[in-house]
């Protein structure tokens, strides 16, 4: 049975226990034993977390301890799975750059806010992940993000849809769900999640469960030797 840890937390206005208990919903369907945990201190038995085959962070903003990043890494590098959505994954800890570099971006806005219509285009054939599901489109935040250029896209929506200061620029395709590698592991985001009633749109309730599943399989996939799990343990205890 493969095992996932949810931590949920930080900003009440995402409702990060009511995503959980719906990723949680969606995991015990799959047949996986999860533990759920509200606080961050469940980072900071690197062992266990390398017992895993599944870390799923609900958690926005707040500020976490470098040990427990660098755990969470050591973990993934060694093949256990990281996925998440919204700000719960990639607007956590916005002073700890080693967070976002393992997870592969960033929030930074998100013009005309809350019930805002958009598109999300669907990069077909780019990857079994996103295969028979096509564009639709959702009322909730637009996430403009910093992105890692090693992501594997695997949808987009367009900017600018709201008028802001970012309008007089061409046009740009902001991705909404990508893939990347952590050394043996494998990372999932998908922007969408604001609040939970977005998490039970049937599309994205089956993006995010083809997103944990693939996540998870990572780590019998990975080489029995996991030597580069140590390779990266982070740069924030070395800057001023």
């Amino acid at each position: 049975m493969k095992k996932a840890l949810i931590v949920w937390g930080g900003w009440d206005g995402h409702q990060p226990k009511e995503v959980a208990e719906i990723f949680r919903g969606q995991l015990v369907e799959e047949g996986f034993e999860v533990e759920v945990s509200d606080t961050l201190e469940a980072f900071a038995d690197g062992e266990k977390l390398k017992g895993l085959d599944l870390i799923i962070p609900v958690w926005t903003m707040g500020r976490i301890e470098q040990e427990w990043v660098n755990n969470v890494s050591a973990a993934v590098q060694s093949g256990v799975g990281l996925a998440g959505c919204h700000g719960g994954m990639c607007d956590a800890f916005r002073d700890n750059t080693d967070w976002q570099f393992m997870t592969g971006g960033q929030w930074i806005a998100h013009p005309g806010n809350d019930g805002t219509e958009y598109t999300v285009e669907i990069k077909a054939g780019s990857s079994p992940l996103i295969a028979g599901i096509e564009d639709f489109t959702v009322s909730t935040e637009q996430y403009y993000l910093h992105v890692d250029p090693a992501n594997e896209v695997l949808a987009t929506t367009r900017f600018p849809v709201a008028p802001g200061p970012h309008s007089p620029n061409k046009a740009v395709d902001m991705p909404v769900i990508w893939t990347k590698r952590w050394g043996h592991g494998r990372i999932y985001y998908n922007s969408l999640g604001h609040q939970a009633d977005i998490m039970e749109i049937p599309v994205v309730k089956e993006l995010m469960r083809r997103g944990f599943i693939w996540c998870a399989e990572g780590k019998a996939a990975a080489p029995a030797s996991t030597e580069s799990a140590q390779a990266y343990t982070g740069m924030q205890d070395n800057q001023l």
